[in-house]
């Protein structure tokens, strides 16, 4: 059987092993973030022929489940590997709706390119996305704060050992009932500084989603783990410890004019789409918005006087949490006990409320699934 979604036919190949629906059931339930995955994935392969032409072929949806990788495929040995997220969410009516797809596709491509692995036309993106859910529409919940949250991929799939860009590709979508990212009600976290790790450098792949981003952020996110912290801030020491973004979030601040500012785009930051989200809903609500450079100073000196009067943190898997507490072993910032700021909550609720349908979607973010 085959599904058409944006001009893309997508061969069905359903799972005959679906997780039962009392099992789906408890499991939405308390879904945490990233614990249990859906029953089906979709697929898109490319290659290179012998003429040096490749193109995207084989699209469908089949059986979650292992993916076969010969031990020289290229994305083990050489990282080349890009990711995406993005939700699906249940309405009040029961449609099935996500948000921004387009920038998350543009955003795939952007990344394509610095990694050297082939573009992918926004329609298989966004046929892949659509046939996927259709096909596991029951794991989408319905529970406050709740989402289907999916994770577009594409990795060099290869087997050979020279150091060059693969000919072999594979794009696949993965799907995983989510929860509030941080757990509970939302309240502030604390954030660790790192002195001595860096998430990425000039000229290097900071601007990309990719996966040796995130690694590299690991040992730092460990460091901060151990000293009570929920999330590790990453600074460029080369640029007057400028802030640039934690581990997975962007940063924006709220200063005493009711203004808004957040580190400009260097190459070194990834440009989320929840930042460019809130950075709109904040202009909506009449408040202006600066991209600049802030330092850690201004960070410091900016909560004492009182001109910077909340921080918080954004991103697709925990949509917007209040920052209270910054430290590291020479200093602290903020207050353990800090409560969410306003303005804060006031655009976290605005953007769950488009993303949710309850208010009107005047900027047309929103894409119907189902």
């Amino acid at each position: 059987m085959t599904q058409t979604a944006h001009g893309v036919e997508f061969k069905q190949r359903l799972s005959h092993r679906r997780v039962p629906d009392q099992e789906r059931a408890l499991i939405l339930a308390n879904p945490g973030f990233g614990d249990y995955f859906t029953d089906h994935t979709a697929v898109i392969d490319y290659k290179v022929d012998a003429t040096g032409t490749g193109g995207w072929a084989h699209a469908r949806i089949e059986p979650y489940g292992p993916i076969y990788l010969d031990p020289s495929a290229a994305v083990l040995h050489y990282g080349q590997e890009i990711f995406e997220g993005l939700k699906a969410y249940r309405h009040s009516d029961g449609s099935i709706w996500t948000f921004r797809p387009e920038a998350n596709a543009a955003r795939l491509n952007r990344s394509a390119r610095r990694l050297a692995l082939p573009e992918l036309p926004p329609a298989y993106f966004l046929g892949a996305i659509r046939e996927l859910v259709r096909a596991d529409r029951d794991w989408v919940p319905a529970g406050d704060g709740q989402a289907l949250y999916l994770r577009p991929f594409m990795i060099a799939t290869e087997a050979f050992l020279g150091v060059r860009p693969a000919r072999e590709f594979s794009f696949r979508v993965i799907a995983s009932p989510a929860g509030n990212y941080f757990g509970g009600e939302v309240k502030p976290i604390s954030i660790w500084i790192s002195r001595e790790y860096a998430r990425a450098g000039r000229g290097g792949t900071g601007a990309a989603k990719c996966g040796g981003n995130y690694a590299a952020s690991l040992v730092a996110q460990q460091e901060a783990e151990a000293n009570g912290c929920n999330q590790v801030l990453f600074l460029d020491p080369f640029n007057d410890n400028a802030i640039e973004e934690l581990g997975g979030m962007n940063l924006f601040f709220v200063m005493m004019d009711g203004s808004l500012a957040t580190p400009g785009l260097t190459g070194t930051i990834l440009e989320g789409v929840t930042r460019m989200s809130v950075m709109q809903v904040a202009k909506d609500m009449g408040l202006k918005v600066v991209e600049r450079q802030i330092t850690l100073d201004e960070w410091r000196d900016g909560v004492e006087s009182g001109q910077i009067t909340e921080v918080f943190a954004c991103g697709t898997a925990a949509v917007i949490t209040p920052i209270g507490l910054l430290r590291d072993t020479f200093e602290t910032i903020g207050h353990e006990n800090a409560l969410a700021g306003e303005t804060t909550m006031a655009i976290r609720e605005q953007l769950l409320s488009i993303q949710m349908g309850a208010v009107s979607d005047t900027h047309a973010w929103l894409t119907r699934l189902i």
